[in-house]
This record gives C-alpha cells, sequence and structure tokens, in this order.
C-alpha cells in the first residue's frame, strides 16, 4: 500500500537538481576517467606498466583533489541527496586515497629501476624529490600531508575553528594549484593536447567554485541580510535566535529538519559562519535557530543584541519527513540535537499531522532539557507520546534515568509497525550510533533511519560500516581505472 502521510509544509518548493547516491557515485568515478581516456592517441615515450601506473595514479589523484571541493557540505545538488553526514564521510574517506595516490605517484614511476639497481632508484626518486622542475608537484604532496595532518589533529590544535578552516582551504588550494602546475609542465601525457586542456579546465572550476562560495554567496550575505529580533535562554548554555529577514530579503523555503550557515555582524563572510538546524516550521517567518554555547563561535550567542545583522546561507540537508516518509514518525534527540527536531514537531503541529509520533529526548542532567513546555504541549495536537531520559538525577526531576537503551526504545515504539515507519536521529556521536543499531535489532529498516550528528565520537554504526564498504567501493573503482590504464598499452 503506497504510504498515504502528507508532504511538509515547504515541501512543494522547487528543489535544486539532486542526484541519487548510485549516480553521483558514477559521476565521480567518471570524472576521474576523463583525463586517462583523453590521452589515448596521445605520442609519447614508451613506457612499461609502473610507470603507467605512476602516471594514471597523479591524474587521478588530481581530479578526486578538484572534486573535494564540491564534497564540502555547500552545494545542494551534492549534499541535498546524500545528507550532511554522508557526504562528509565521503570527503574525509576520499582524503585518504588522494593522499596514497599522491604518495604512490612517483614510486610507481622508480618501481622498475629500484628492482634492477636499488641505489639508482633511490637516486632516481630523490631528483624526483629535490629537482627544480619537479617542485611543484613536491609542494603539492607537502600540502596535502599537512591538510590530512592537520584535519586528523583538529580537536588538539590550539587554533580557533576559523584558523583551521583558513589554513584547510589554503592547503587545499596549494595542492590543486601545484598540482595542476606539476601535471602541465611535467606530465608525460598533459605537455599538450586535450589533457593539457582538461587540466586547466580542472583548475578554473576550482576557481570558479571558490568565486561561488566566498564571492557571490558573500555579496549575498551582505546584499540580503537578515536581522536579529529576539535570543530566548531554553537551558543551561542553551539559547533560541529568532531571525527574521530584512526589507526586500527573500526568505528561502526549506522543509523542516534542514540546516543553515550562519554568521554575524561584521563577520558575515562565509569563512566565518557555522552550520545550525532550523528549528521551526516553515508555517512561520523566519528562521528558529537553537543553539548551545560550545566553542569559540557559540560562546558569546546569547549575548548578541537584537538587531544584529545575520548572514544566513541555506537551506540544506536532507534530514526531512517529505525526503523520507513514513506511515509513523520516531523522533530520537540527544542534547541539542533537539534543534532540528523541534523543528520538525512544529511542522508536525502546524499541519495538525495524523500520524503517530513518537519522541524520545535525553539529556546529560535535567537542566540540559528545553522546550519542555512546547513538547507537553504538542501532546494536545498530535498523537504523539514523549519520553524523557536523563543520564544524571537532580532534585525535582521525576522522569526516567540512564539512557535511550534497547528496552527503552522497544517501549517507544510498542503499537507501531518497524516496517512502515521513519526514525530521525540528531546527537553526539555514541548516541546516534547505538540508537540506530537498536532500531535495526527492533526490525526498522536500514533506509528509514536518517540521522545527523554533531561529532564523530563512539565508534561506527551499521550503518556507517555499511557506508564505508560503498565508499571502498568507489576507491576500488578508482584502482581499477589505474590498472587497466597500466595494461593497456
Amino acid at each position: 500500500m503506497p504510504d498515504q502521510s502528507p508532504p511538509a509544509l515547504g515541501s512543494d518548493k522547487a528543489h535544486p537538481m539532486r542526484f541519487s547516491g548510485l549516480a553521483l557515485a558514477g559521476l565521480y568515478l567518471a570524472m576521474c576517467l576523463v583525463p586517462l581516456l583523453l590521452t589515448f592517441g596521445r605520442s609519447v615515450a614508451r613506457l612499461d606498466a609502473w610507470e603507467r601506473a605512476g602516471a594514471a595514479l597523479g591524474m587521478v589523484a588530481l581530479v578526486a583533489t578538484a572534486i573535494q571541493f564540491v564534497t564540502s557540505g555547500r552545494f545542494e545538488a551534492v549534499s541535498g541527496r546524500l545528507g550532511i553526514d554522508k557526504i562528509m564521510a565521503l570527503h574525509k574517506v576520499a582524503a585518504w586515497w588522494v593522499l596514497i595516490a599522491i604518495v604512490l605517484h612517483p614510486l610507481a614511476y622508480v618501481l622498475p629501476t629500484w628492482v634492477d639497481d636499488p641505489a639508482r632508484g633511490a637516486e632516481r626518486l630523490t631528483a624526483y624529490l629535490t629537482v627544480p622542475h619537479y617542485r611543484s608537484g613536491v609542494v603539492a604532496l607537502v600540502a596535502l600531508l599537512v591538510l590530512v595532518l592537520t584535519s586528523i589533529l583538529r580537536d588538539r590544535l590550539p587554533w580557533r575553528y576559523e584558523t583551521w578552516r583558513a589554513a584547510h582551504l589554503v592547503l587545499g588550494l596549494v595542492a590543486v594549484g601545484g598540482g595542476v602546475h606539476h601535471a602541465v609542465t611535467t606530465g608525460r601525457f598533459s605537455a599538450m593536447g586535450p589533457v593539457h586542456g582538461f587540466w586547466w579546465a580542472a583548475g578554473l572550476s576550482v576557481v570558479a567554485v571558490m568565486a561561488v562560495l566566498y564571492g557571490w554567496r558573500w555579496a549575498m550575505l551582505h546584499r540580503h541580510p537578515w536581522r536579529l529580533t529576539k535570543v530566548t535562554k531554553l537551558a543551561d548554555r542553551m539559547w533560541e535566535l529568532d531571525i527574521q529577514p530584512s526589507t526586500n530579503s527573500p526568505t528561502p523555503g526549506y522543509s523542516a529538519g534542514q540546516f543553515v550557515w550562519m554568521t554575524e555582524g561584521k563577520r558575515r563572510f562565509p569563512l566565518f559562519d557555522h552550520p545550525f538546524s532550523i528549528a521551526d516550521s516553515p508555517a512561520r517567518p523566519g528562521l528558529s535557530l537553537i543553539i548551545k554555547e560550545a566553542g569559540d563561535f557559540t560562546g558569546g550567542i546569547g549575548s548578541l543584541a537584537p538587531g544584529t545583522a545575520i548572514g544566513i546561507d541555506g537551506p540544506y540537508g536532507e534530514f526531512t519527513l517529505d525526503q523520507h516518509p513514513g506511515d509513523a514518525v520516531v523522533l530520537l534527540a540527544g542534547g541539542v540535537g533537539i534543534a532540528p527536531i523541534m523543528g520538525i514537531l512544529r511542522d508536525l503541529v502546524a499541519r495538525r499531522d495524523p500520524r503517530p509520533v513518537r519522541l524520545a529526548y535525553a539529556a546529560g542532567v535535567p537542566a540540559n532539557f528545553a522546550c519542555l513546555p512546547e513538547i507537553k504541549a504538542a501532546v494536545q495536537a498530535l498523537d504523539l507520546k514523549v519520553m524523557l531520559v536523563s543520564e544524571e538525577d537532580a532534585n525535582g526531576w521525576g522522569g526516567l534515568l540512564g539512557r535511550l537503551s534497547h528496552d527503552r526504545l522497544r517501549d517507544l515504539i510498542d503499537g507501531l509497525d518497524p516496517q512502515r515507519m521513519v526514525a530521525l536521529i540528531c546527537g553526539p556521536g555514541p548516541m546516534v550510533t547505538a540508537t540506530s543499531d537498536a532500531l535495526l535489532d527492533l526490525g526498522v529498516s536500514m533506509n528509514k533511519i536518517v540521522y545527523e550528528r554533531f561529532d564523530y565520537a563512539g565508534g561506527a554504526s551499521r550503518q556507517d560500516r555499511r557506508r564505508a564498504r560503498h565508499f571502498l567501493a568507489i576507491g576500488a573503482g578508482l584502482a581499477a581505472l589505474v590498472a587497466v590504464f597500466a595494461l593497456v598499452s
């Protein structure tokens, strides 16, 4: 029987073009294949299989590096279909195979020499790394090494987030710029002809992406500002911002559960923005953001003055009911993960949605719960059952203690058909992975469990591991492209 759930308000807006996950994977491999295909018919000195592999590794890695600029969660056509969790996971995994390919690139060239004469092979490798003719390629390699290392150590570095982000951007541009220069000046297949032109096109594409992200979007943040109208304290270090568009600023259509990139005041520049979930229904004018003080940017969020200019870029994401319909709705929130969950709940209330709705909300201590009066009032408008769980007790707390365990989730969805429901989860990594796996054990379909998390601690869920296998398949596809190119004379 087809799903009878009504669409979310605002879901009839014109969505940007989106691709399925399979189509995006195919497009990724096709883009990496282009320079290899363009080499056919080129007259170059005869190379053995290992040297051809080295050339292919360099070309595939350079294309993949350029693609990294559009897998950063800022392009709806890419991240809208996959969701921020998936696209950022791909971004991180792809950085590793790019780095591996770049490291193997010169090694494959010298391997035949090394096998015949190790001393001469070492001498040849040293030349690749020190001779000025190859210097731009070495610069690109070092930039990638530093980029990946600083990404791994980001939480340990004494840098503000914006400093790390700026360094990440500069290192990425150096890697692409050095790689393109190295390809067109030393590449055996790239000196002239269609491959040469392709690298110029790839470099200009990255420039165009930068122009959109840090030029056009910067202009839009100032041409169409929003204004902060009210700041309300909801819980310990948790605030709700009511933001309204200024006169003549268009209000973007969005679906409940999506997120925007927000910055404020004179810092309305994309390098300084941060992602926050929309805690609102499209039925209400403006936007509401629920933000917890947790870092450099958010530390002073409660002291922002009404009237402050706000920059809004978005909406983004697929953490929505119109993208994931079901006959019943299960909402699971941990900590500040209540933000998108409240947006979805408020939208369900605004539409008087007839479906069964189950809400479980977990926090560390009772003082951290937000919006409890509003959640209680929602019971009057919806077929809603609520479960509140605090890890620690406090005076006056009459709710459950502990965590959202397997048994509690079973109680929460009792009477619902697990195969016909959709579950949306938002919270810290350990809570997300635990509840996702528990719902699978309770019979909920994996494609009906949707989550976003605000950290990646707590290991991987079964859904994460399936996703990792898909990413490994893409990596295997890239390796196959290199192998075929190396073996075809």
